[in-house]
């Protein structure tokens, strides 16, 4: 496992928002382990998982100029890994939008830096049903931007519906024709599990999880 996704996953389970156990999902599947980017909530621990962005992202060779964060949770990271990014010496663009545009003031949707003419790169935590980053997407390009592509802290690499062996991931990604990365996958909490004496016994349940609902790694 990269250097990267181990510093992850250590600090998605320091800030309790990776958790092992036996979880109920919005799907209603019932998971052996839960990931909410939201308890990444104070500067430290956000300040690094976006350093763990940047090394994905770098890692993938992806080419691109400015950073789009969508409503609500993408615009926190966005803006962390643009700081993380000016740090290291490269100074990114950044936009966001709301999701109700604004009547008054500068009015629209969209707020930062202009998208025209930029090879855009979309950070989001996760990409669940795909709604909000096709929303996302669509309002990169009525702005004039392209899509470089996407980046997510954690891909569940499960199947989005029944009959259909590709990933929520995996069908935005052939639906834009743009890269989904992800600094870590299913596979990765499984080996993290493996190496880990406190997490041993969560390994069969997400063996039996990964075999139920795993996605085709091919899409």
């Amino acid at each position: 496992m990269s250097t990267h996704r181990t510093r992850f996953l250590q600090l998605a389970l320091d800030a309790d928002a990776l958790r092992f156990g036996e979880f109920t999902l919005k799907s209603g599947r019932v998971s052996p382990y839960f990931f909410n980017a939201g308890r990444f909530d104070g500067g430290a621990s956000i300040a690094a998982l976006a350093a763990c962005y940047a090394d994905a992202i770098d890692a993938s060779g992806l080419e691109f100029d400015l950073l789009f964060g969508p409503a609500y949770k993408g615009i926190p990271l966005a803006t962390a890994v643009a700081c993380e990014y000016a740090r290291r010496g490269r100074d990114l663009p950044l936009a966001f939008n709301r999701k109700e545009a604004k009547a008054h003031g500068e009015g629209g949707n969209l707020i930062g830096a202009p998208l025209a003419g930029r090879r855009v790169l979309v950070v989001d935590d996760v990409i669940t049903a795909g709604t909000a980053i096709r929303e996302a997407l669509a309002i990169i390009t009525a702005a004039g931007g392209s899509v470089a592509g996407i980046v997510v802290a954690l891909d569940r690499q499960e199947i989005a519906a029944e009959g259909d062996r590709r990933s929520a991931a995996q069908a935005v990604a052939a639906q834009a024709g743009v890269p989904v990365l992800a600094v870590a996958g299913l596979a990765d909490p499984l080996a993290f599990a493996d190496g880990n004496e406190k997490l041993a016994e969560f390994r069969a349940p997400l063996l039996a999880y990964r075999a139920r609902y795993g996605c085709d790694p091919t899409g």
